[in-house]
Protein backbone atom coordinates (compact mmCIF):
# COMPACT_ATOMS: atom_id res chain seq x y z
CA UNK A 1 0.00 0.00 0.00
CA UNK A 2 1.26 3.75 -0.99
CA UNK A 3 2.03 5.56 2.15
CA UNK A 4 4.77 8.54 2.37
CA UNK A 5 4.75 9.56 6.00
CA UNK A 6 4.53 7.86 9.87
CA UNK A 7 3.32 10.10 12.41
CA UNK A 8 3.52 8.74 16.34
CA UNK A 9 0.56 9.74 18.08
CA UNK A 10 1.03 10.56 22.03
CA UNK A 11 -0.61 12.06 24.94
CA UNK A 12 1.51 15.09 25.63
CA UNK A 13 3.09 16.61 28.65
CA UNK A 14 4.41 19.72 30.13
CA UNK A 15 8.24 20.37 29.09
CA UNK A 16 8.28 23.13 32.30
CA UNK A 17 6.32 25.17 35.53
CA UNK A 18 4.19 27.20 33.25
CA UNK A 19 2.76 24.68 30.66
CA UNK A 20 1.58 22.47 33.76
CA UNK A 21 -1.42 24.39 34.07
CA UNK A 22 -2.35 25.12 30.80
CA UNK A 23 -1.98 21.51 29.82
CA UNK A 24 -4.18 19.90 32.97
CA UNK A 25 -6.41 22.29 31.62
CA UNK A 26 -6.23 20.64 28.10
CA UNK A 27 -6.44 17.07 29.74
CA UNK A 28 -9.56 17.82 31.66
CA UNK A 29 -11.18 20.45 29.23
CA UNK A 30 -15.22 19.19 29.32
CA UNK A 31 -15.01 16.73 32.13
CA UNK A 32 -15.96 19.30 35.09
CA UNK A 33 -12.56 18.55 36.94
CA UNK A 34 -12.82 20.87 39.86
CA UNK A 35 -9.98 22.93 40.31
CA UNK A 36 -8.81 21.59 43.29
CA UNK A 37 -8.28 18.59 41.61
CA UNK A 38 -6.30 20.09 39.11
CA UNK A 39 -3.76 21.64 41.78
CA UNK A 40 -3.17 18.38 43.50
CA UNK A 41 -2.17 16.52 40.11
CA UNK A 42 0.00 20.02 38.96
CA UNK A 43 1.82 19.10 42.30
CA UNK A 44 2.83 15.84 41.40
CA UNK A 45 4.07 17.78 37.86
CA UNK A 46 6.09 20.35 40.07
CA UNK A 47 7.49 17.74 42.06
CA UNK A 48 9.74 17.04 39.16
CA UNK A 49 10.13 20.74 37.94
CA UNK A 50 7.07 20.79 36.08
CA UNK A 51 8.65 18.60 33.46
CA UNK A 52 7.02 15.40 32.29
CA UNK A 53 9.23 12.78 30.79
CA UNK A 54 6.67 11.64 27.82
CA UNK A 55 7.89 13.95 25.06
CA UNK A 56 11.26 13.23 25.62
CA UNK A 57 10.82 9.85 25.35
CA UNK A 58 8.71 10.22 22.49
CA UNK A 59 11.78 11.67 20.75
CA UNK A 60 13.93 8.99 21.41
CA UNK A 61 11.49 6.60 20.13
CA UNK A 62 11.33 8.32 16.95
CA UNK A 63 14.78 9.00 17.11
CA UNK A 64 15.18 5.06 17.57
CA UNK A 65 12.65 4.47 14.96
CA UNK A 66 14.39 6.67 12.32
CA UNK A 67 17.20 3.77 12.16
CA UNK A 68 15.17 0.90 12.02
CA UNK A 69 13.04 2.58 9.05
CA UNK A 70 16.66 3.31 7.45
CA UNK A 71 17.92 -0.45 8.14
CA UNK A 72 14.47 -1.40 6.31
CA UNK A 73 14.77 0.68 3.47
CA UNK A 74 11.58 2.96 4.15
CA UNK A 75 11.77 6.28 3.06
CA UNK A 76 9.15 7.75 5.69
CA UNK A 77 8.75 10.97 7.25
CA UNK A 78 8.07 10.20 10.68
CA UNK A 79 6.22 13.15 12.09
CA UNK A 80 4.97 14.10 15.95
CA UNK A 81 1.64 15.16 17.21
CA UNK A 82 -0.07 15.08 20.72
CA UNK A 83 -2.98 15.26 22.01
CA UNK A 84 -2.60 18.02 25.04
CA UNK A 85 0.12 19.61 24.46
CA UNK A 86 2.67 20.81 22.08
CA UNK A 87 3.48 19.25 19.48
CA UNK A 88 -0.46 19.13 19.00
CA UNK A 89 -1.87 16.95 16.89
CA UNK A 90 -3.48 19.47 14.77
CA UNK A 91 -0.36 21.35 14.17
CA UNK A 92 1.00 18.77 13.10
CA UNK A 93 -1.08 17.18 10.29
CA UNK A 94 -1.27 20.87 9.12
CA UNK A 95 2.62 20.68 8.63
CA UNK A 96 1.58 17.31 6.93
CA UNK A 97 -0.29 18.96 4.77
CA UNK A 98 1.86 22.14 3.81
CA UNK A 99 4.66 19.45 3.07
CA UNK A 100 2.54 17.40 0.52
CA UNK A 101 1.83 14.33 2.42
CA UNK A 102 -1.16 12.45 1.32
CA UNK A 103 -1.35 8.89 3.03
CA UNK A 104 0.50 8.22 6.44
CA UNK A 105 0.35 5.67 9.16
CA UNK A 106 -0.09 6.71 12.67
CA UNK A 107 1.40 4.90 15.25
CA UNK A 108 -0.75 5.47 18.68
CA UNK A 109 1.37 5.20 22.13
CA UNK A 110 -0.53 2.33 23.68
CA UNK A 111 -0.53 -1.23 22.88
CA UNK A 112 -4.23 -1.94 23.74
CA UNK A 113 -7.91 -1.46 23.06
CA UNK A 114 -10.36 0.43 24.84
CA UNK A 115 -11.79 3.97 25.49
CA UNK A 116 -8.74 5.75 26.29
CA UNK A 117 -5.90 3.28 25.02
CA UNK A 118 -7.43 3.22 21.41
CA UNK A 119 -10.68 4.79 21.07
CA UNK A 120 -9.67 8.40 22.10
CA UNK A 121 -6.45 8.49 19.45
CA UNK A 122 -9.06 7.47 17.08
CA UNK A 123 -11.31 10.90 18.18
CA UNK A 124 -7.54 12.80 17.65
CA UNK A 125 -7.09 11.38 14.35
CA UNK A 126 -10.87 13.02 13.21
CA UNK A 127 -10.45 15.98 15.33
CA UNK A 128 -7.03 16.72 13.42
CA UNK A 129 -8.18 16.22 10.21
CA UNK A 130 -11.53 18.18 10.73
CA UNK A 131 -9.26 21.84 11.74
CA UNK A 132 -7.14 21.34 8.85
CA UNK A 133 -9.59 20.55 5.96
CA UNK A 134 -10.47 18.21 3.02
CA UNK A 135 -7.20 18.34 1.96
CA UNK A 136 -5.58 16.64 5.44
CA UNK A 137 -3.84 13.45 4.55
CA UNK A 138 -5.51 10.02 4.85
CA UNK A 139 -4.37 8.57 8.46
CA UNK A 140 -4.47 5.24 8.49
CA UNK A 141 -4.04 4.13 12.31
CA UNK A 142 -1.62 0.91 13.11
CA UNK A 143 -2.97 -2.23 15.17
CA UNK A 144 -3.31 -2.90 18.88
CA UNK A 145 0.30 -4.87 19.84
CA UNK A 146 -0.38 -6.05 23.71
CA UNK A 147 0.51 -9.64 22.44
CA UNK A 148 3.76 -9.38 19.37
CA UNK A 149 6.35 -11.03 20.47
CA UNK A 150 8.97 -8.38 20.71
CA UNK A 151 6.58 -6.34 22.82
CA UNK A 152 6.55 -9.41 25.25
CA UNK A 153 10.35 -9.95 24.79
CA UNK A 154 11.28 -6.28 25.88
CA UNK A 155 9.21 -6.17 28.62
CA UNK A 156 10.09 -9.93 29.87
CA UNK A 157 14.07 -8.55 29.61
CA UNK A 158 12.97 -5.15 32.20
CA UNK A 159 11.65 -7.93 34.21
CA UNK A 160 14.84 -9.87 34.41
CA UNK A 161 17.04 -6.86 34.98
CA UNK A 162 14.73 -5.84 38.49
CA UNK A 163 14.67 -9.33 39.94
CA UNK A 164 17.98 -8.76 39.72
CA UNK A 165 18.15 -5.48 41.87
CA UNK A 166 17.11 -7.18 44.58
CA UNK A 167 19.32 -8.85 47.04
CA UNK A 168 20.14 -12.58 46.71
CA UNK A 169 17.90 -13.29 50.06
CA UNK A 170 15.11 -12.15 48.59
CA UNK A 171 14.89 -12.49 44.93
CA UNK A 172 13.44 -15.60 45.02
CA UNK A 173 11.20 -15.01 46.97
CA UNK A 174 10.16 -11.88 45.74
CA UNK A 175 5.68 -11.71 44.26
CA UNK A 176 5.87 -10.25 40.17
CA UNK A 177 3.24 -7.75 40.31
CA UNK A 178 2.10 -6.16 36.83
CA UNK A 179 0.37 -2.94 36.69
CA UNK A 180 -1.48 -0.91 34.37
CA UNK A 181 -3.24 2.30 34.14
CA UNK A 182 -6.64 1.30 35.71
CA UNK A 183 -10.39 2.46 34.16
CA UNK A 184 -13.97 2.95 35.35
CA UNK A 185 -15.54 -0.96 35.09
CA UNK A 186 -18.24 0.42 33.31
CA UNK A 187 -15.93 2.36 30.65
CA UNK A 188 -13.68 -1.56 30.61
CA UNK A 189 -17.24 -3.44 30.02
CA UNK A 190 -17.81 -1.01 27.15
CA UNK A 191 -14.61 -1.93 25.72
CA UNK A 192 -14.72 -3.70 22.36
CA UNK A 193 -17.21 -5.21 20.18
CA UNK A 194 -20.69 -5.85 22.25
CA UNK A 195 -21.20 -9.44 20.90
CA UNK A 196 -17.60 -10.24 22.04
CA UNK A 197 -18.50 -9.05 25.89
CA UNK A 198 -16.92 -6.21 26.22
CA UNK A 199 -14.14 -5.78 28.65
CA UNK A 200 -11.27 -5.97 26.00
CA UNK A 201 -8.84 -3.31 27.78
CA UNK A 202 -8.56 -5.53 31.44
CA UNK A 203 -8.45 -9.15 28.95
CA UNK A 204 -5.90 -7.68 26.85
CA UNK A 205 -3.88 -5.95 30.00
CA UNK A 206 -3.83 -9.73 31.47
CA UNK A 207 -3.23 -11.61 28.57
CA UNK A 208 0.04 -9.56 28.11
CA UNK A 209 0.97 -10.39 31.74
CA UNK A 210 0.73 -13.76 31.47
CA UNK A 211 2.12 -14.43 28.07
CA UNK A 212 5.27 -12.32 29.70
CA UNK A 213 5.33 -14.51 33.10
CA UNK A 214 5.18 -17.33 30.56
CA UNK A 215 8.50 -16.33 28.58
CA UNK A 216 9.87 -16.24 32.10
CA UNK A 217 9.21 -19.03 33.43
CA UNK A 218 7.20 -17.49 36.44
CA UNK A 219 4.28 -19.72 37.74
CA UNK A 220 2.46 -17.54 39.62
CA UNK A 221 1.98 -13.17 39.04
CA UNK A 222 -0.89 -10.33 39.85
CA UNK A 223 -2.53 -7.84 37.79
CA UNK A 224 -3.30 -4.53 39.75
CA UNK A 225 -3.91 -1.12 38.71
CA UNK A 226 -2.57 2.51 39.34
CA UNK A 227 -3.35 6.14 38.54
CA UNK A 228 -7.24 6.02 39.34
CA UNK A 229 -9.07 9.42 39.61
CA UNK A 230 -11.95 10.49 39.25
CA UNK A 231 -15.08 10.49 41.86
CA UNK A 232 -14.91 8.20 44.66
CA UNK A 233 -18.59 6.26 43.84
CA UNK A 234 -17.60 5.54 40.27
CA UNK A 235 -16.21 1.80 40.67
CA UNK A 236 -12.69 1.23 38.96
CA UNK A 237 -10.76 -1.58 37.94
CA UNK A 238 -8.81 -2.90 41.27
CA UNK A 239 -7.16 -3.30 43.56
CA UNK A 240 -4.64 -0.17 43.42
CA UNK A 241 -1.02 -1.09 43.67
CA UNK A 242 -0.36 0.37 46.91
CA UNK A 243 -3.41 -1.45 48.38
CA UNK A 244 -2.15 -4.86 46.69
CA UNK A 245 1.37 -3.80 48.83
CA UNK A 246 -0.68 -4.00 51.66
CA UNK A 247 -2.34 -7.43 51.11
CA UNK A 248 0.94 -9.07 50.05
CA UNK A 249 2.58 -7.72 52.85
CA UNK A 250 -0.04 -9.59 55.15
CA UNK A 251 0.46 -13.01 53.32
CA UNK A 252 4.58 -12.29 54.52
CA UNK A 253 5.89 -11.79 50.97
CA UNK A 254 9.29 -10.28 51.50
CA UNK A 255 9.40 -8.51 48.31
CA UNK A 256 7.93 -7.49 45.06
CA UNK A 257 8.80 -7.12 41.27
CA UNK A 258 6.98 -4.63 39.94
CA UNK A 259 6.09 -4.41 36.01
CA UNK A 260 3.94 -1.47 34.62
CA UNK A 261 2.80 -3.47 31.57
CA UNK A 262 -0.12 -1.40 30.25
CA UNK A 263 2.55 1.50 29.82
CA UNK A 264 5.21 2.16 27.21
CA UNK A 265 7.87 4.74 28.69
CA UNK A 266 8.42 5.44 32.21
CA UNK A 267 6.84 9.13 31.68
CA UNK A 268 5.42 10.40 34.96
CA UNK A 269 2.55 8.19 35.99
CA UNK A 270 4.89 5.91 36.37
CA UNK A 271 7.63 7.27 37.94
CA UNK A 272 5.26 8.86 40.36
CA UNK A 273 3.00 6.19 41.11
CA UNK A 274 5.16 3.25 41.37
CA UNK A 275 8.87 4.81 41.78
CA UNK A 276 7.40 7.40 44.91
CA UNK A 277 4.60 6.18 46.25
CA UNK A 278 4.35 2.38 45.59
CA UNK A 279 8.14 2.35 46.94
CA UNK A 280 7.64 4.29 49.79
CA UNK A 281 4.95 2.13 50.79
CA UNK A 282 7.08 -0.81 50.50
CA UNK A 283 9.60 0.75 52.32
CA UNK A 284 7.50 1.73 55.44
CA UNK A 285 6.62 -2.45 55.00
CA UNK A 286 9.92 -3.50 55.26
CA UNK A 287 9.44 -4.85 51.74
CA UNK A 288 12.32 -5.11 48.75
CA UNK A 289 11.06 -3.27 46.28
CA UNK A 290 12.21 -3.07 42.37
CA UNK A 291 10.57 -1.33 39.00
CA UNK A 292 10.92 -3.00 35.07
CA UNK A 293 11.54 -0.24 32.85
CA UNK A 294 8.48 0.14 30.24
CA UNK A 295 9.78 -1.24 26.91
CA UNK A 296 10.02 2.29 25.03
CA UNK A 297 13.68 2.14 25.37
CA UNK A 298 14.29 -1.27 24.39
CA UNK A 299 15.81 -1.48 20.72
CA UNK A 300 13.13 -3.80 20.19
CA UNK A 301 10.45 -1.33 20.72
CA UNK A 302 11.51 0.15 17.55
CA UNK A 303 11.92 -3.19 15.65
CA UNK A 304 8.45 -4.03 16.57
CA UNK A 305 6.77 -0.15 15.38
CA UNK A 306 8.82 -1.36 12.02
CA UNK A 307 6.63 -4.35 11.62
CA UNK A 308 3.25 -3.06 12.63
CA UNK A 309 4.72 -0.41 9.33
CA UNK A 310 5.92 -3.39 7.13
CA UNK A 311 2.53 -5.29 7.75
CA UNK A 312 1.08 -2.72 6.34
CA UNK A 313 3.04 -1.66 3.27
CA UNK A 314 4.25 -4.69 2.91
CA UNK A 315 1.66 -6.83 3.54
CA UNK A 316 3.78 -8.90 5.91
CA UNK A 317 1.92 -11.54 7.78
CA UNK A 318 1.07 -10.41 11.51
CA UNK A 319 3.29 -12.19 14.35
CA UNK A 320 1.15 -12.33 17.42
CA UNK A 321 1.23 -14.91 20.70
CA UNK A 322 -2.35 -14.68 21.56
CA UNK A 323 -6.58 -15.14 19.87
CA UNK A 324 -7.40 -12.51 21.51
CA UNK A 325 -8.76 -9.76 19.58
CA UNK A 326 -6.03 -7.31 18.48
CA UNK A 327 -7.94 -4.26 16.67
CA UNK A 328 -7.15 -0.48 16.54
CA UNK A 329 -6.49 -0.21 12.28
CA UNK A 330 -8.63 2.38 11.17
CA UNK A 331 -8.70 5.02 8.71
CA UNK A 332 -9.57 8.50 9.34
CA UNK A 333 -11.07 7.69 12.68
CA UNK A 334 -13.85 5.46 11.67
CA UNK A 335 -14.65 2.52 13.41
CA UNK A 336 -12.78 -0.22 13.48
CA UNK A 337 -14.61 -3.11 14.71
CA UNK A 338 -18.70 -2.87 14.62
CA UNK A 339 -19.55 -1.52 17.58
CA UNK A 340 -16.10 -1.50 19.30
CA UNK A 341 -15.57 1.29 22.48
CA UNK A 342 -19.13 2.93 21.13
CA UNK A 343 -19.72 5.93 22.40
CA UNK A 344 -23.61 5.32 23.58
CA UNK A 345 -21.87 2.15 25.64
CA UNK A 346 -18.96 4.38 27.36
CA UNK A 347 -19.63 7.12 30.59
CA UNK A 348 -17.75 10.10 28.94
CA UNK A 349 -16.96 12.02 32.34
CA UNK A 350 -15.78 9.03 34.39
CA UNK A 351 -12.95 8.39 32.03
CA UNK A 352 -9.44 8.57 33.44
CA UNK A 353 -8.36 12.17 32.50
CA UNK A 354 -4.45 12.38 33.48
CA UNK A 355 -3.19 9.15 31.24
CA UNK A 356 0.23 10.52 30.69
CA UNK A 357 0.68 7.58 27.90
Amino acid sequence: MDFDAVLLLSFGGPEGPEDVRPFLENVTRGRGVPPERLDEVAEHYLHFGGVSPINELNRDIIGRLRTELDRLGLDLPIYFGNRNWHPMVEDTVERMTTDGIRRALVFATSAYGGYSACRQYDEDIRRARAAVGDAAPELVKLRQFFDHPLFVSAVADGVRRAFVELPGDQREQARLVFTAHSVPEAADAAAGPAEEGGHLYSRQVFEAARLVAAELGVAEHDVVWQSRSGPPQVPWLEPDIVDHLDTLYSANTQAVVVCPIGFVSDHLEVVWDLDAEARERAEELGMGFARAAAPGTDRRFAELIGELIREMVEGVPARRLSTLPAEGCMVNGAWCATNCCAPARRPVRSEPATIDA
